[in-house]
């Protein structure tokens, strides 16, 4: 069962909840359970709902990833974040633990990237070629321990795979990532990738008031002790 200290935000429209790493967003052939399964079942029983609980997916992140993901409680506000998505109206930015440091501080990275389905792996390309589509991000360095380096980083496209891709491009591999060049796995099967935070614009209005400001911070895993300094170090 959904544990509702994990909802970071709800209203009528919203519900913005902090995923766990190892866990699905929507289902798959794996048959394993889906978050979008356990707050339908939690909504349902919460409010005493009879029939289907509505409830779209705005956005997903990959299976090892923890952190904020966009929940739609009507249709309305779906098809407004999904046009807001489409149109890149929602900031999201993400925390990386990377094995090395990068070169510069803070930067800029614009890449191309080609998905791999048989690897369910993205090739990264200084140049476009056939297939490919743009990546590109910010970075800033915000701090280190004696082995690993914290960045923040701004998501600017949607691609498959990005940040661990893109990281992975210019030496930087994320704690535990096995796929893009990490040295060793994380115990609990993560990698140390998370959607750290979200700014927007509410998809629906108030009669006679502006849409107002979301803006939607989620706390890093409590079970893993690099986390935990890293976001006490910047506290």
């Amino acid at each position: 069962m959904f544990e509702p200290d994990r909802i970071l935000y709800e209203d009528n429209h919203l519900l913005i909840v902090n995923k766990r790493a190892g866990e699905l967003v929507q289902p798959d052939p794996s048959g394993d359970p889906a978050l979008e399964d356990q707050l339908k079942a939690f909504i349902r029983q919460r409010d005493a709902k009879p029939g289907r609980v509505f409830l779209g997916v705005v956005h997903r992140i990959d299976r090892p990833v923890s952190g904020v993901v966009i929940f739609a409680k009507t249709s309305k506000a779906l098809a407004r974040l999904n046009e807001m998505i489409k149109n890149r109206e929602i900031a999201k930015y993400y925390w990386a633990i990377t094995e090395a440091r990068p070169q510069a501080t803070e930067g800029s990275l614009r890449h191309y990237l080609v998905r791999d389905g048989k690897t369910n792996k993205s090739k990264v390309y200084d140049k476009e070629v056939a297939g490919s589509k743009e990546a590109r991000l910010n970075y800033r360095l915000l701090a280190a321990s004696d082995r690993y380096y914290l960045l923040e980083v701004e998501l600017l496209t949607g691609r498959h795979h990005q940040i661990r891709a893109q990281l992975s491009k210019i030496g930087c591999p994320i704690r535990g990532d096995l796929k893009y060049g990490a040295a060793r796995s994380n115990r609990d099967g993560s990698i140390s990738l998370h959607a750290r935070r979200v700014e927007f614009l509410h998809p629906v209005a108030t009669a006679g008031t502006a849409r107002q400001p979301i803006v939607v911070t989620a706390p890093v895993p409590q079970d893993d002790n690099l986390w935990r300094y890293f976001e006490e170090t910047l506290r």
